[in-house]
């Protein structure tokens, strides 16, 4: 029993003095991820973006912001393939999302652009084609918010 208790506050002291930090531990650059206010376009694409950006930073709402992230989108959607009554089977979905955080406090903002790309595919169904597109611009959001959240995350941690 004192073997394990020894070997357990050995291996702390050796883990503490390597820099370990455990995954899932809140960092700097987290803590202020989590309070920066987010703003995009009012259209679906923007709603499902913010949506997704909020989740990615762990958006904690009753703390006061610390940064504004403002986003611009821009979506082309062009017809991949062809049937031959020359109706496209699939669709490309390039979203490309331009970004500006701003210190609430003042200072110089921050920009970048993220650019995402996805497919699907064309339906004859008028509702499934809907649907396929709709998914489209979810995967979208999704892929965008994560390579903002790591933009941002590099951003915060260089002085």
């Amino acid at each position: 029993m004192r073997i394990a208790a020894t070997l357990a506050i050995l291996s702390a002291v050796v883990l503490s003095a390597c820099g370990f930090t455990p995954m899932y531990a809140e960092t700097a650059s987290g803590s202020s991820l989590r309070r920066i206010a987010v703003s995009t376009p009012d259209d679906r694409l923007g709603y499902r973006l913010r949506e997704q950006l909020e989740d990615a930073l762990g958006w904690d709402r009753g703390a006061t912001p610390l940064y504004r992230l403002t986003t611009t989108v821009e979506q082309n959607r062009i017809s991949l393939g062809r049937r031959i009554d020359d109706t496209a089977t699939r669709y490309e979905l390039t979203v490309r999302a331009a970004w500006t955080l701003t210190p609430t406090s003042g200072g110089a903002p921050l920009t970048g652009v993220e650019t995402a790309t996805t497919t699907c595919s064309a339906s004859d169904q008028p509702y499934a084609a809907i649907a396929a597109q709709q998914d489209g611009e979810e995967r979208a959001a999704a892929d965008l918010a994560r390579l903002i959240r790591l933009s941002l995350m590099q951003a915060l941690a260089t002085p």
